[in-house]
């Protein structure tokens, strides 16, 4: 299972979730996509339905509705699930504040999935991957996420604060490390918005992977105007301009995780 996180906003968060996932699908992989983000952004760019009313995440956390009742197939995505957000979530952190084990909600609703778990368990209708989108803050959304995972997969946008306050996630991560989770590692690192041209960018690029060596991707994602353009078609970049740049990245990046093996289980 990947956490999906970077409590600074704007680093192509959601478009790494939602792109990797399809890529990871379009390789043969049965993958999972939790939006725990209240924006719901991730449901938008996967073409699901999440206005209120529709079984979502705030259900499963919230008021311990089973996760397979939430769960929608991607329709242009074979092999893609979707668990989605609704505006609902923006009041989930409120609502949790008095629950018991509140941290663990999400962990909880997953390991209870009839088909998450290893494949001599379970066989080959597993999901291969799980990815959880967390919202741009380390509240108690994030905090659940990082309970539940194995790995987190942090996008990082190459400019010039890219390494400011991921020291605070990192904290965060080691944190729950001592309490909550120890097998929580950082596993993968993307560099997003790269702009090759620029001393900046390749900068920036040598110091992450001074800093973090084989956990970063190869794979660097470009800036790109069709990345952008996808989700406003309810589209990930992969359906809705495969041949472009930012595609042809995203599948790579997401080719590069899958030849690490699947962290899920």
């Amino acid at each position: 299972m990947l956490v999906v996180a970077n409590q600074k906003g704007g680093v192509g968060k959601t478009t790494s979730t939602v792109n990797v996932a399809a890529g990871l699908a379009q390789l043969g992989q049965r993958v999972l996509v939790i939006d725990l983000d209240p924006q719901g952004n991730a449901s938008t760019a996967l073409g699901v339905e999440h206005h209120r009313g529709v079984p979502s995440t705030y259900d499963m956390l919230v008021d311990g509705r089973p996760l397979a009742e939430a769960v929608t197939e991607c329709a242009d995505l074979p092999g893609l699930w979707v668990v989605p957000a609704t505006i609902d979530l923006a009041g989930a952190e409120i609502e949790l504040v008095s629950v018991v084990a509140r941290e663990q909600r999400l962990a909880r609703a997953i390991n209870a999935h009839p088909l998450v778990g290893t494949a001599d368990e379970i066989g080959d209708d597993r999901f291969d991957y799980v990815l959880v989108d967390c919202p741009p803050s380390l509240g108690l959304l994030t905090l659940n996420a990082l309970v539940a995972g194995r790995e987190m997969f942090i996008p990082i946008q190459a400019e010039y604060y890219a390494l400011e306050g991921l020291g605070q996630l990192l904290e965060t991560v080691e944190m729950v490390r001592q309490h909550l989770n120890p097998q929580l590692v950082v596993s993968t690192i993307l560099l997003t918005m790269y702009d090759a041209r620029t001393r900046l960018a390749a900068g920036v690029a040598e110091e992450v992977r001074g800093h973090f060596g084989d956990q970063v991707l190869k794979t660097a994602v470009p800036r790109s105007v069709r990345v952008s353009e996808a989700p406003s078609y309810g589209q990930t970049v992969m359906t809705y301009d495969p041949a472009s740049a930012g595609a042809l990245s995203y599948l790579e990046a997401a080719r590069e995780i899958a030849s690490k093996g699947a962290p899920q289980s």
